[in-house]
Order: C-alpha cells, then sequence, then structure tokens
C-alpha cells in the first residue's frame, strides 16, 4: 500500500509544536513530511475559540506541563521572554527559505531552546543571516509570503484542522504531540482505525451547548 500524503501543520508560537518537531525523527524512513506554517489565531478566529493562554488557570497549567513534558522526552526547553508572542516574522522567514526542515528547526530551537524573542527584528535578522535571507525587512514583507500564509492557514481549516501540532495524514487528523503514537500506529494499519472513526463519525450529540 502506499504511503498517503502526510503534512505537519504547525505554528512556532506553540510549545507543543517544538515538541512535535522532535518527534518527527521518529516516522517511518520512507514517509516525506510537507511542512505547512499556519498562523493559530486563524484557527481560533474560525472556530470561535481563545487560545490556552487566554484563560489565566489553564496558561499557567500548559507553560507546566510542557516543560515537564520536555523533560520526560529528554528535550531541552525554556520558553522566550514572554509568551503568547507574534510570531508573523518568524513565520514568514520559515515560508521565505521554502519551509525546509533545517530552518523550521532552527526558528523552533531558537524560540524554545534559546528563549530568543523572534517578536523583535534584530533575533529575525540574525536567524535570517543563518538561513541566508538577505534584507529580511524586505523579504519578510513580501505580498506572496503574507499571501501563502495566509492560504496555508485556509487550506489547513479547509482539511479540518483545528489546532497545532496537527499530523495530517490523509484526510486524518491527529492533533498535538501527545497524539503522535497515535499516528504511528494508523500509519502502519490504518484498518485498524476504521471502527473507532464509523463510532466516532455517527455519535449523535446529546446536548449542545449555547452560543
Amino acid at each position: 500500500m502506499s504511503t498517503p500524503k502526510i503534512s505537519w501543520v504547525f505554528d512556532v508560537i506553540s510549545p507543543f509544536a517544538y515538541l512535535g518537531l522532535k518527534q518527527l525523527s521518529q516516522l517511518p524512513k520512507d514517509v516525506h513530511v510537507e511542512f505547512v506554517p499556519i498562523l493559530f489565531a486563524g484557527l481560533l478566529n474560525h472556530h470561535g475559540q481563545v487560545g490556552p493562554a487566554e484563560i489565566v488557570p489553564k496558561r499557567r497549567f500548559t507553560y507546566r506541563f510542557a516543560l515537564w513534558r520536555a523533560r520526560k522526552m529528554g528535550v531541552p526547553m525554556r520558553f522566550p521572554p514572554a509568551h503568547p508572542f507574534n510570531p508573523l516574522a518568524a513565520l514568514r522567514l520559515i515560508l521565505a527559505t521554502g519551509n525546509k526542515p533545517h530552518a523550521v528547526e532552527r526558528v523552533f530551537d531558537a524560540i524554545f531552546v534559546e528563549g530568543r524573542d523572534v517578536a523583535d527584528p534584530a533575533v529575525i535578522a540574525s536567524l535570517a543571516a543563518e538561513l541566508g535571507i538577505t534584507n529580511p525587512a524586505v523579504a519578510l514583507a513580501a505580498p506572496e509570503l503574507k499571501q501563502q500564509l495566509r492560504d496555508n492557514t485556509n487550506w489547513a481549516i479547509e482539511n479540518g484542522v483545528f489546532g497545532v501540532p496537527t499530523l495530517l495524514i490523509g484526510s486524518e487528523t491527529f492533533w498535538g504531540h501527545d497524539a503522535f503514537d497515535m499516528a504511528l500506529d494508523y500509519l502502519r494499519d490504518p484498518q485498524a482505525f476504521a471502527s473507532d472513526t464509523q463510532s466516532a463519525e455517527t455519535l449523535p450529540y446529546g446536548a449542545v451547548r449555547p452560543r
């Protein structure tokens, strides 16, 4: 059976996307992953949600949980000077490199290993120089990069993505770094999930909270 198309959908604002990135090396060697940077805020707006950091007790738990998970995984991690932050320049920088894996990892490491502030133009300029992007102030303002980020976000929404990180395998979504083992099992034996999928899709609503 041929391997389905696999896309990894992310925003650099997410500490769990950083952790998810560190898991991708565990995918089967014959798997090719397409990196798809999106704007997480666009997903929140579309689905009418608030982000974890917008709920004060959830914000505290989220940061503690991310740091704990990093320790359990043996992955170095620290937070940048402020979180959440504006990720637009960092996302456009990745797009400017053609979504190259080493660029994705370099930007994530700058944020969550080195604790750098990618909302600072000086930090972006330094990373851009490392990644071979000259004159980042002009390069990252290119209308086509802005449009690509919008297109990526809309594409993700159209394909059922509601959070980051998400592994999109064919038409199936695996949300969160903690769903990675599930994604691996699905790649090994998609048919084993057939009854689960049918049950999830046919389960009726018992109540609907008014909005």
